[in-house]
Formats: structure tokens, sequence, C-alpha cells
């Protein structure tokens, strides 16, 4: 698995942690804030890329790809990516496979480069991240839990739809006032609730509202994993009505209560 060579434009570090046949799986931090796209680079490996913090912007094959904690990307050896960070750095999980595996775990069906990652994907992400340090067994039944959840999301839509979507998802990330409700939402994105409304299942597979909560239970994530204790003042904070409703959502979203899932990402 090989990166670029640092330049001024774009700050990137990538640390490889588990190194196995068949499959490595990488730590990349990127510092960069620039919001122009970078030089193409050539992608010399199967990868599957999740965010696990902050978010940036992929092009390879004609698609734009707005990556964050509930969206990752497919790369293929010979893809021409360029990238671009208008949000700032960002953080991660580079997992590349080698042709043999890849062929294995895909069984050749052809797959587009954009992968829906809900909360239970996340949390399988971050269980394996958590488990590299028994790389033989505990890592390598995580990826296979993450790779073939990931494996059955890619998806795909018009050009229309990508761009209505990738406005949404950036109010939705953003916490713009219109983002709390699907009518104002829709009316600060120029469209019909229906439209938006028709848009999501078609790019992402899943509802506006679906979405919405999948944002929530992303940062619900991140603080338990970061030792949260306090459920009721995670709740406040997050928008939701109580504690039981943050429970309920979460459950909802990874299979699994706020109580559990700090458990088992305890450090």
């Amino acid at each position: 698995m090989s990166y670029p060579r640092r330049t001024v434009r774009d700050v990137r570090e990538a640390v490889e942690v588990v190194a196995r046949p068949g499959y490595a799986v990488s730590v990349v931090e990127c510092a960069d804030d620039h919001t122009g796209w970078s030089p193409a680079e050539v992608s010399s490996a199967y990868r599957m890329v999740l965010v696990r913090r902050g978010r940036f912007r992929r092009r390879a094959r004609g698609v734009v790809a707005d990556a964050d904690r509930t969206v990752a990307y497919l790369a293929a050896p010979g893809d021409e990516e360029c990238f671009a960070h208008p949000a700032g750095g960002d953080t991660c999980t580079a997992v590349s496979f080698g042709a043999e595996l890849w062929s294995r775990l895909t069984a050749d069906r052809p797959l587009r480069p954009v992968v829906y990652v809900d909360g239970a994907l996340e949390l399988a992400h971050r269980r394996a991240v958590a488990s590299a340090a028994d790389p033989d067994y505990a890592l390598a039944e995580e990826l296979l839990v993450l790779v073939s959840r990931a494996l059955t999301r890619s998806t795909g839509s018009t050009r229309d739809d990508r761009v209505l979507v990738a406005r949404a998802r950036e109010a939705i990330a953003s916490d713009e006032p219109a983002a709390g409700g699907l009518f104002p939402l829709a009316e600060a994105l120029g469209v019909s609730p229906y439209r938006l409304s028709r848009a999501f299942p078609r790019e992402l597979g899943v509802s506006v509202t679906r979405y919405r909560n999948r944002v929530r239970v992303g940062r619900a994530l991140e603080r338990l994993e970061a030792g949260e204790r306090e459920l009721a003042v995670l709740a406040a904070d997050l928008g939701f009505a109580d504690q039981a409703h943050l429970t309920r959502t979460v459950r909802e979203h990874t299979g699994t209560t706020p109580g559990v899932m700090r458990r088992l990402l305890a450090k």
C-alpha cells in the first residue's frame, strides 16, 4: 500500500498499523485545509476508506464522493483520484486488499465507489480499529464483518440526486438552522420536500429522516468512545428529546444501547 509524498498543498501522513498476507490497515491523518482539487494520484491497491473524524471530497471515475462518517468509498488499482478538503483535516482508516482476497470477498461482481455507512457499520469500523492489537484473529474477524457489510451497500444514482443529497448532507453536518426539519431544509435547497425525500433513497438507500438520525448517532458514538458518562447530557447536546429517545435511536441504528456501546469501545 503506497501513498503520495508530502507536498505543500497536501499534508498527509499514513501509518500502517497492521500488514498481513492479503490485507493491510493504515490510519491516515490529513492536516490539509485547501478547497481546490489536489493533483491526480493513481491508486495502487483495492481499498476501502472509512472516515473516523472530519470530512473531505474525492473525485474518481467521474464521480465526486463527499466522504465523512456516513459515507465511505471504494478504490481500485488504476483509479485516478483527486482530493479536496474544504472542511479542514480528517482521520481515516484505509483497508487495502490483495487482488486474490478482493476477488473472493466481492465474488468479482461490479461495485459502485460510494458506500453508505450506517450506525452498525460505523460501530464495526471502530471495533476493528480497537482490535488492531490482535491482528490475526480479532482484527481479521472484525474486518470480515466490516467488509461484508460495506460491499453489499455500494450505491449510485443520477448526478442531480448526488448534487442535491450532497447539499443536504452539508446542511445537516453543519447544523444549519434549516436542517432542523424536512420542509425548511427543502425550502433552503430550493426543491420540494417530495423531491428531497425521493433523492436520499436513490443516492444512499435510506430516507432523509434516517440519515439525519444517523448523523446524530455518529456524534454519540464519538462522544461515547471518548469516555462520555452522562447519557442525559449527551442526549440534550445532540438534540434528542431525552435519554430514552437517545437510547432508542442508538439501538435502532447500531443494534445495541449507549451503555453497552461504551463498554465495547472502552480503551
